[in-house]
């Protein structure tokens, strides 16, 4: 199930992100200003027993950055990370957004690979900028499925 995060999530989101992004991890109080964040949504798949995955997006008018979509290592490859995505888009779209900008590593190809497939398109890189001198692609997506050109 994909619902709202709340308070009561920090937790899970916290082990999450350790879990993915090890020292580069959101601290606690980063997540739960991202709760508390007026133009964010933030979402978690619930298996009823445990968050599985959560995403983040935050919205500024016609332009949504998704910020998040992590999933536990155990859940990869089962459909929760496009679910999350698809919940996110959403969120956005209801939000006013008609487009998706991330940003990704280079060097994440299970992240890119992930992303095209759900339409996003490369529109520019950041040469060097994560601390391991990887480049940051910029990725977008229309929210209709159509990048205006």
């Amino acid at each position: 199930m994909i619902r709202s995060a709340g308070p009561g999530d920090v937790e899970a989101l916290v082990r999450l992100e350790r879990e993915a992004f090890g020292s580069d991890a959101w601290s606690p109080a980063q997540i739960e200003a991202e709760l508390a964040g007026a133009t964010r949504h933030v979402l978690v798949a619930d298996t009823g027993a445990n968050v599985v995955g959560y995403g983040a997006i935050a919205v500024a008018g016609d332009v949504a950055d998704l910020t998040r979509v992590v999933v536990a290592e155990a859940n990869r490859r089962s459909g929760v990370a496009s679910c999350l995505l698809a919940a996110l888009h959403a969120a956005a779209r209801q939000a006013g957004a008609d487009r998706v900008l991330l940003e990704v590593s280079g060097s994440n190809a299970n992240a890119l690979a992930f992303y095209r497939a759900h339409g996003y398109v490369e529109i520019a890189r950041r040469r060097a900028y994560y601390a391991t001198g990887d480049d940051a692609l910029v990725l977008e997506r229309g929210l209709d499925g159509i990048l205006d050109e």
